[in-house]
């Protein structure tokens, strides 16, 4: 039934189109029985309505459409129009159709694009009757192109005369209208296209995050710092103690990892000369999944030669506190129901002193070992029993210290014991130079005055190499590359590492990692 047909007998809801197994089969669009079965009705509907357009000779899927205007630049320049206006331009604008509204001889609907969305009018004395009817036929989610003039109705509603209109792209499937509960969310994420249609709020988030990281950039480009590109597959996975993914290179006939770090290459680049160099890289680990881990997160890494932790604690807090500004227009954001102030002060507390803050232990590295493990024991902390004293100081401070750590506060002189990669502090060799950020609980950042004595490494490295610890054992192998590189004399050097995805979570106020990566990793649905 046309749409002609369908206005005149004034019964929308009621139409039934006549299906057979040879109508779906000759539908042009038989590719959905292989990859979804049994159809549902609605899209056996608009499997035979697309038949009936191709039979009819439609074209449902033009190459280009020349557009004049965005929704958003209309909205923007014509908003304060009074009612009943009329700008005579022409304008051409596209978008996906959202809403229906038939009253008679004249229709309403609204399109969208990614600038905003807008009312159409038409009516049919003024579009046609052959291609008023053509309109009808449409679909809610097809994308158009339109052409017409701007006005104001009675009500003051912004809409787009409609002077003509093209079909740019045919939908076959059938917007949903509506999210509800954890089945639709784990769909959002694994359909994110349809979570930025049907959810048009969602895409704030992104544009949040993807403004911080032009943000970053700009701040680290101003200080003259230079972006660069380093491998993301390694023949050794380094700089940092995780559990990589490996594949393996067929014409080499060797295995390389995806890289859980890039700190060992950018540090190449200090050795060769970049004084200051920063990448904004994605990392990958073979780990397990929760609502701020994702086995593919995004990082920025950047080192500064002649400079040691302290200075980079300074320009860390500058960098983000400017990165966040320019993302989210303001500092002060409500993070899993906690209030956080990036404008104020940023505690700066070394770990024991934080242990000792919230806990009233003393605890140092004079201690026997014996004695730490009793006091962990009697505390509830969990510990293995080949932790040592840096290690069971550290399970001290994550169970007691980390949660309370809500507004941005910086955490310094980590033991060396869980600090791989940094400089010893020379007042305490128990300990190194290396701080970590933590905002709402979470960590955010890590970074250290970095170690360039070549001795002092290949130890570190072989201590890994040794432990019990299965994650420490394989992201601690020797790179002699690096070795050499550092034989060669690295300048005193300070480096930083801040997670994206778990900054961005906070400024955005989202529950899930998964809300701020664009495709997060899912477990596969079906397979053909």
């Amino acid at each position: 039934m046309s749409a002609k047909e369908e206005m005149e007998n004034e019964n929308f809801e009621a139409i039934e189109p006549v299906l057979n197994s040879e109508n779906i089969e000759n539908s042009n669009v038989d590719y959905l029985l292989e990859l979804e079965s049994p159809l549902s009705e609605p899209l056996k509907y608009k499997i035979e309505k697309i038949k009936k357009l191709r039979l009819n000779g439609a074209l449902l899927y033009r190459s280009k459409f020349d557009r004049n205007s965005t929704i958003g630049l209309i909205k923007e320049k014509y908003f304060d129009i009074n009612p009943g206006d009329k700008i005579t331009n022409t304008f051409k604008i596209a978008g996906r159709i959202m809403i229906f509204r038939k009253h008679g001889k004249a229709t309403f609907s609204v399109i969208k694009d990614f600038t905003g969305q807008i009312q159409l009018y038409l009516n049919i004395n003024n579009i046609g009757e052959e291609k008023y009817y053509e309109f009808l036929d449409l679909d809610i989610g097809d994308i158009i192109g339109v052409t017409g003039s701007v006005f104001k109705t009675r009500t003051g509603e912004l809409s787009i005369n409609v002077e003509d209109f093209v079909l740019l792209s045919k939908s076959v499937r059938i917007l949903p209208e509506k999210w509800h509960g954890l089945k639709d969310k784990e769909l959002r994420y694994r359909q994110r296209y349809l979570d930025f249609i049907v959810n048009p709020e969602v895409k704030d988030n992104f544009l949040i995050r993807i403004r911080m990281i032009e943000a970053l950039r700009e701040f680290l480009n101003s200080r003259d710092f230079l972006e660069v590109e380093t491998p993301m597959l390694q023949p050794i996975p380094g700089g940092a103690t995780a559990k990589p993914f490996v594949t393996h290179h067929n014409a080499l006939n060797m295995d390389l990892y995806l890289r859980i770090a890039p700190e060992l290459y950018l540090k190449r680049l200090i050795v060769g000369g970049f004084e200051k160099v920063y990448e904004i890289n994605k990392n990958f680990r073979n780990e397990g999944i929760s609502y701020k881990h994702n086995p593919e997160f995004t990082m920025l890494e950047f080192y500064q030669a002649y400079s040691d932790y302290n200075d980079l604690i300074l320009l860390t807090e500058e960098l983000i506190k400017f990165a966040v500004k320019k993302a989210a227009g303001r500092l002060k954001f409500t993070y899993r129901e906690m209030n956080i102030d990036f404008e104020g002060y940023w505690e700066k507390m070394t770990m024991l002193d934080s242990i000792k803050k919230f806990t009233g232990l003393e605890l140092n590295f004079d201690m026997d070992l014996n004695e730490l493990k009793r006091l962990a024991k009697d505390n509830n902390v969990k510990f293995e029993e080949g932790f040592g004293k840096g290690k069971i100081i550290n399970e001290f401070f994550e169970t007691f210290v980390q949660p309370n750590l809500i507004n941005p506060t910086f955490i310094k002189d980590y033991p060396v014991e869980i600090s791989p990669l940094a400089r010893k502090c020379a007042d305490n060799l128990n300990l190194t130079e290396r701080f970590e950020l933590f905002i709402g609980g979470e960590e955010i950042a890590n970074a250290f005055s970095e170690l360039i004595d070549p001795k002092d490494q290949f130890e570190r490295f072989r201590l890994q190499v040794k432990s019990k610890d299965e994650e420490e054992r394989v992201t601690g192998k020797i790179d002699t590359d690096f070795l050499k590189a550092l034989e060669y004399g690295m300048p005193p050097t300070g480096g930083v590492g801040i997670g994206i995805d778990r900054l961005a979570m906070i400024i955005t106020n989202s529950s899930s990692i998964r809300d701020i990566i664009l495709f997060p990793l899912m477990k596969q649905e079906k397979e053909i």
